[in-house]
């Protein structure tokens, strides 16, 4: 029997539709060549018409959830949200037939699946944000609530992977892999998954866009960008530009360049206007929406340092893999996964970016030192070239297709040997 795979996705936002045209893209030239569902929020079924029509006839089929089903899975209490999703692919799974369900976005169906439920065919999913594991990179000093986090996530992991409903656990993290292996039994369904890459569009302005017209030339250009949350390092970084000497402020201009969350956005408007005030002689810009990838591609491009000051955050980023596909230098977070890759990969520098002093310390060094100074083109390179869309795209369905056993040996990512605890 022709396999059948539901992919399922209630949140619009995001990466998800770039992932899913990934998963079209790859399906035709899968070996399996498996009949793909996408059970995905009626804004995304809308968005995918073009990928849709690009695939062979019969190959794909597109639900859109309900207003209700999309309300309850995208619930703001993480309860509500885990268990309605749950529920919702085991009702689409009867529904569709499919012989096997993906969650693309799995870190909260760690709780119904570690109390037992079932379903009716294996289901695999993506994780995003593992964190039981950091201690192996490092020196660190983990907070209480940190320690709370991980020690729940222990004990839900070990009751996860002994659910017999679970096939696959796709790890953004390729350093959880060879932990959870090591670990858990049944560790052997954690397998590495590429974060691919944002291709960079072909079809980019031969002129920069307007809001790029008055960068000043000769500057070394600081770039932030992205979905811009308070876990972003906004605030951090304005209060860190206010901390710069003269000489450095002088030479620098700084773009940050994304939709701002509306709860941050007074806070962050505030700041920016007393930085002006305070420090007319660094060049600071505040794009508040989000960039079309045409534009962004040019940004990025026009940039010198990439900025990534996240606070503490857990697991991956697109902003390394658009650094590292352009060459470009990152100023990153020094905890996690973040400053593991940045730090292995020759990603740029490391910093406490919680510290704002310790993140304008970085920022002064970059441009002292010059952006070439930062990072590893080389390295940078074969970081990028191990993280293409259709290398995610096939190891998802691989995985989501084959038993455990199969799916790490066909990985193309191995995970790198760690320490056992």
């Amino acid at each position: 029997m022709r396999p059948h795979l539901l992919i399922f996705e209630p949140d619009p936002r995001g990466h998800t539709c770039e992932w899913i045209e990934h998963l079209l893209a790859a399906a035709p030239t899968c070996p399996e060549r498996p009949i793909l569902s996408l059970v995905v929020a009626a804004d995304l079924a809308g968005l995918l018409g073009d990928a849709v029509a690009r695939v062979p006839a019969g190959q794909v089929r597109v639900v859109a959830l309900t207003d209700r089903e999309q309300a309850l899975c995208t619930h703001r209490r993480l309860s509500v949200s885990a268990f309605s999703r749950w529920w919702t692919m085991r009702r689409h799974l009867r529904r569709t037939g499919a012989t096997g369900g993906v969650f693309l976005e799995f870190d909260h169906l760690s709780l119904p699946l570690a109390l037992g439920l079932g379903t009716s065919r294996p289901v695999s999913g993506v994780l995003f944000r593992p964190s039981v594991h950091y201690g192996t990179f490092g020196p660190d000093r983990p907070t209480v609530k940190e320690r709370l986090r991980d020690s729940r996530k222990e004990v839900l992991y070990r009751l996860m992977l002994a659910n017999p409903a679970l096939r696959a656990v796709l790890s953004l993290d390729p350093c959880f892999p060879e932990f959870a292996w090591q670990r858990y039994r049944h560790g052997e369904k954690v397998a590495a998954l590429p974060d691919p890459a944002f291709p960079i569009p072909a079809d980019s302005p031969a002129a920069d866009p307007a809001f790029m017209a008055d960068i000043p030339a000769g500057r070394t250009l600081f770039v932030l960008f992205g979905e811009l949350t308070a876990r972003k390092g906004v605030m951090p970084l304005i209060e860190a530009l206010a901390m710069l000497p003269a000489d450095v402020a002088g030479r620098i201009a700084v773009m940050i360049a994304g939709r701002l969350d509306p709860a941050l956005r007074p806070a962050v408007q505030h700041a920016a206007a007393g930085l002006a005030v305070a420090r007319p002689d660094i060049w600071f810009r505040l794009e508040d929406r989000r960039l079309p990838g045409e534009e962004l591609a040019r940004l990025v491009g026009r940039s010198d340092v990439i900025l990534a000051p996240y606070q503490r955050f857990v697991g991956s980023s697109g902003i390394l893999m658009w650094a590292a596909r352009t060459h470009r230098p990152v100023i990153c977070q020094d905890y996690g996964l973040l400053g593991h890759l940045t730090r292995r990969h020759g990603l740029g520098l490391t910093a406490d970016t919680t510290d704002a002093g310790a993140l304008a310390g970085a920022i002064a060094l970059a441009a002292r030192r010059g952006p070439a100074a930062l990072g590893d083109p080389v390295r940078m390179a074969a970081f990028a070239a191990s993280h293409t869309a259709e290398h995610f795209a096939l190891t998802l369905l691989r995985a989501a297709l084959r038993d455990p056993a199969q799916a790490i040996a066909h990985s193309l990512s191995p995970a790198p040997r760690i320490a056992s605890k």
